[in-house]
């Protein structure tokens, strides 16, 4: 079986690619300005179906959303069989196809790369998709739908729902009727298995406080509330920020991001969140997830992916103690160069803990190699996995005493209220709420776990983002020569003072972080080493090149 040349061509001329703009698949995919990715959905329908093929017909997740970027983006995001992101090797042919600047070209394109990776055509192709409420979604989904098309694949369309939803059912999809069987592959199948789980695991325990969640008015709303009516008077959820079609609402002074990067109340908050309550904030597509609670004094804390890693790792290993499986089960903690150094020393004080380059590929693929992965990212983005012999030794495990068979029941509970296809800022939530339900714990004795550094992130605008080179999971540079001893020489100046440098993955900008014993220090010091980025690119002023987020 070959191409089908005609049609491919007939509908990649409706999507024409757009002169001068170079698309480059990143860690979250292709991301940009909305209004320039129709050729780009296009032809990520097409290989969509191609990787199903080359899978044996396997069922291949296509996600439509910008996180938790401005409404006037949007991107696209491949999920591979079991929920996990696309292929490390295939991000650069996907970038391959995307760039080919004639529909002509394209398809010559795509019959090499047939070619080169023995692609059987005559095989079937499935690919399940969804987008999240950005206004520029249903245009990208028709245009995704015709490369869908084009390979003569078979398409589902999952609607409007939170990316980890759509990972969910690429799992529950390929796993249907085998003995791993993940879930239902349905949206209420997701909220079954995940609230169910809850129950279990809080039956009995003082019912908690109600939670405010921010949504920041985005797809995560509308899973918000459907949680709410899953789990009844368990957990009252009061969800906030839910504005998703008003235009321009979507991570609007609001979620995740907005909260982790100014530290501070989202000012829609300010007058609804009272002292001692905890709340917590999602992004735009409901993957990452931050909490946060004011003092008596009515002061502001956050409670980022740093202190959640910290309650849920502790807790899993009590869990497994108790259970007496902890000689069998050994829990580990991946992080990367963001996360907090108060959070490291605690960590590494009682748990193995690897750093690794940004990015949740680069975090997932580590945490499989643990029993039980713990990986978060200081931005929330993160889960647990289990590897799927520690579930076989849960299972097989015989306890010896009523409190062993508890533990083991409350594990194997865990197992199923996180979803360990993807970070899942709602499933995490649930987690955390178990995790405090358990210990008792107010907001404020959860961050007294231990104390964060004071850190700054500031932005540094540059010509060619490309010229700068990092090793040692990212925290050191080997490019430019000879800025690396500048921040070193920097780094010594300051108490408690650590500092890196890394370019986007998407944009041209260079992100510098800066850690010191005092908040005025860290700032001082953040841009010190700005102004040494800056002043090697030699970049204009007038674009104000260094930004503190």
């Amino acid at each position: 079986m070959s191409l089908q040349v005609d049609l491919i061509k007939q509908l990649s001329d409706l999507h024409p690619k757009p002169e001068h703009i170079h698309f480059q698949y990143g860690t979250a995919g292709f991301r940009t300005l909305g209004s320039v990715l129709d050729s780009v959905m296009f032809r990520v329908g097409v290989l969509a179906g191609l990787r199903s093929k080359r899978l044996d017909g396997k069922t291949i997740g296509v996600m439509v959303t910008a996180s938790h970027n401005p409404e006037p983006d949007n991107g696209v995001k491949l999920v591979d069989p079991r929920g996990e992101m696309l292929e490390n090797s295939w991000e650069v042919h996907a970038t391959t196809l995307a760039n080919a600047p004639t529909s002509e070209a394209f398809i010559e394109a795509v019959d090499a790369f047939v070619k080169t990776m023995r692609i059987d055509l005559s095989k079937p192709a499935k690919v399940v998709y969804a987008r999240d409420t950005r206004p520029s979604g249903p245009a990208l989904v028709a245009a995704l739908e015709d490369g869908i098309k084009a390979i003569g694949a078979e398409g589902r369309d999952a609607g409007v729902t939170s990316t980890p939803v759509l990972h969910y059912l690429v799992r529950a999809i390929n796993t249907k009727g085998t003995k791993d069987a993940y879930g239902e592959d349905s949206e209420e199948g997701y909220l079954e298995k995940l609230s169910a789980a809850y129950k279990k695991l809080v039956a009995g325990k003082a019912a908690s406080p109600p939670l405010l969640v921010d949504c920041a008015n985005g797809v995560g709303a509308q899973v918000a509330y459907k949680f709410a009516e899953y789990i009844g008077d368990t957990l009252q959820l009061i969800p906030v920020n839910t504005a998703t079609t008003t235009p321009g609402a979507l991570n609007n002074g609001c979620g995740a991001d907005f909260v982790k990067t100014s530290q501070k109340l989202p000012p829609s908050l300010a007058s609804t969140l009272k002292p001692g309550q905890r709340a917590c904030s999602l992004d735009g597509d409901a993957d990452r997830l931050i909490y946060f609670y004011l003092d008596g004094r009515g002061q502001f804390h956050m409670l980022d992916g740093d202190k959640i890693a910290a309650l849920v790792a502790a807790f899993i290993v009590e869990l497994t103690k108790a259970a007496g499986i902890d000689d069998q089960i050994k829990v580990g903690i991946v992080q990367t160069a963001y996360a907090n150094g108060g959070s490291t020393k605690y960590l590494s004080e009682r748990l193995p803990v690897k750093c690794v380059p940004t990015g949740v590929k680069h975090l997932h693929h580590a945490a499989e190699k643990y029993d039980v992965g713990v990986y978060f990212e200081a931005n929330g983005h993160g889960t647990v996995l289990f590897s799927p012999e520690s579930l076989d030794k849960l299972a097989q495990h015989q306890p010896s005493t009523p409190a062993q068979s508890t533990a083991l029941n409350h594990i194997i509970n865990l197992t199923n209220v996180i979803n360990q296809t993807v970070g899942d800022a709602l499933s995490d939530m649930l987690l955390v709420e178990v995790v405090l339900a358990h210990k008792s714990y107010s907001g404020e004795e959860w961050d007294s776990l231990y104390v964060d550094l004071p850190n700054r992130l500031v932005k540094v605008v540059v010509a060619d983002r490309n010229i700068f080179k990092t090793e040692d999971a990212e925290r050191r540079l080997v490019s430019p020569p000879g800025l690396q001893v500048k921040i070193d020489e920097l780094v010594r100046r300051y108490e408690g003072g650590r500092a890196f440098v890394r370019p986007s993955g998407t944009e041209d900008v260079v992100r510098v972080y800066a850690e010191a014993t005092l908040r005025t220090q860290a700032d001082e010091l953040a841009y010190r080493v700005a102004g040494l980025v800056y002043d090697e690119t030699g970049g204009d002023p007038a674009r104000r090149p260094i930004e503190f987020l």
